[in-house]
C-alpha cells in the first residue's frame, strides 16, 4: 500500500486534535484566568531507502535517502502568559499581577488557580466561586504555620456569642495584607492572602472548574505572601481574564482546516492511484 495513504491519515488525526484544542480556546474566551492551550507537531520515523556515503579518494559524499511516514503530536502546551485586566471595583476581586496562583482547599487536596473571583460565606470565609477556601496567613506577618483557610473578622470575634463578624469595610493590599475597618471603625489586618509559585507552571494539569493540580513535572509549590520569593503582586478591584487572542486563534482555526483538507486530498489522489493499478488488469 502506498505510505501517503497513511501519511495523509496521521495528518488529519493531528490537525483534527489541533480543531480540539482551538475551539476550547475559543469557549473560554472570556473565562476568567483561563490559558490558552496549543498544540505542536513532530515527524514520524522515516524509512531510509539508502544510507549517506562519506566522501573516497576518487568522488565525493552522499546524502542519506529517505521517506517519511507522517506526523504526530509532539506536545499540547499550556500558554502561562498575563492575561487583560478587567476592572470590577468589587474589593474581593483579585487579579495577580505577575508569577504565581492562588491556593484554595478542595475536597480531594489543595489546587491552585489564577481565577480571583472571591466571596465570602455564612461564616466570612473567603471562598471561590465553587465555595472552596481561599488559603493564606493569619496575622499580620507569615510565621512557620501552613496555609490555611481565611476567615475575615475583626480579631475579638466570637461566633458563639457575636452574630456578626464586625467587619464594616474590606481592603486587600497588593502585599496581600487583608485591612479591616471593625465596629469601632479602628482598622486591623487580619491575614495575608498567600500566593502558591512553582518552578515549571506548564507542568500543572487543567481539573476543571478553573483549577490546577500539581504534577510530577510542575515541582513543588510553595505558598508566600505577594511581593517576595518572586510571587507577584495583587490588584484589588480587578479580574485577569483569558488570556486567548480571538485573531489567533481563528487564523489558527483556518490554518487547522486547511491543513485537514490538504491530507483528505493526499488520501484521495493516493485512493485514485490505487484505482489506476488495479485497472491495469483490464
Amino acid at each position: 500500500m502506498l505510505r501517503s495513504l497513511y501519511s495523509g491519515v496521521s495528518g488529519m488525526r493531528g490537525f483534527q486534535t489541533k480543531l480540539d484544542v482551538v475551539g476550547n480556546n475559543i469557549a473560554n474566551v472570556n473565562t476568567v484566568g483561563f490559558k490558552r492551550g496549543r498544540v505542536t507537531f513532530q515527524d514520524l520515523m522515516s524509512q531510509t531507502t539508502q544510507g549517506a556515503m562519506g566522501p573516497t579518494d576518487n568522488r565525493g559524499g552522499v546524502n542519506p535517502m529517505q521517506v517519511g511516514t507522517g506526523a504526530a503530536l509532539s506536545s499540547i502546551d499550556t500558554i502561562h502568559t498575563q492575561g487583560h485586566r478587567e476592572t470590577t471595583e468589587n474589593p474581593l476581586d483579585l487579579q495577580i499581577e505577575g508569577d504565581g496562583y492562588f491556593a484554595v482547599q478542595t475536597p480531594t487536596g489543595t489546587a491552585y488557580t489564577r481565577a480571583g473571583n472571591f466571596y465570602l460565606d455564612h461564616d466570612n470565609y473567603l471562598v471561590n466561586a465553587n465555595g472552596y477556601y481561599v488559603l493564606g496567613f493569619e496575622g499580620d506577618e507569615i510565621g512557620d504555620s501552613a496555609a490555611q483557610p481565611l476567615q475575615i473578622v475583626q480579631g475579638d470575634y466570637d461566633p458563639a456569642n457575636d452574630d456578626s463578624s464586625g467587619v464594616q469595610s474590606i481592603s486587600i493590599e497588593k502585599d496581600g495584607t487583608i485591612v479591616i475597618v471593625n465596629e469601632n471603625n479602628e482598622t486591623e489586618e487580619i491575614g495575608i492572602v498567600g500566593l502558591a509559585v512553582f518552578s515549571n507552571p506548564s507542568g500543572l494539569e487543567k481539573m476543571g472548574e478553573n483549577l490546577y493540580r500539581e504534577s510530577t513535572n510542575s515541582g513543588t509549590p510553595n505558598v508566600y505572601q505577594p511581593e517576595t520569593n518572586s510571587a507577584g503582586s495583587l490588584i484589588s478591584g480587578a479580574l485577569e481574564m483569558s488570556n486567548v487572542d480571538l485573531a489567533e486563534e481563528f487564523t489558527e482555526m483556518i490554518t487547522a482546516q486547511r491543513g485537514f483538507q490538504a491530507n483528505t486530498r493526499i488520501i484521495t489522489t493516493s485512493d485514485e492511484i490505487l484505482q489506476e493499478l488495479i485497472n491495469l488488469k483490464r
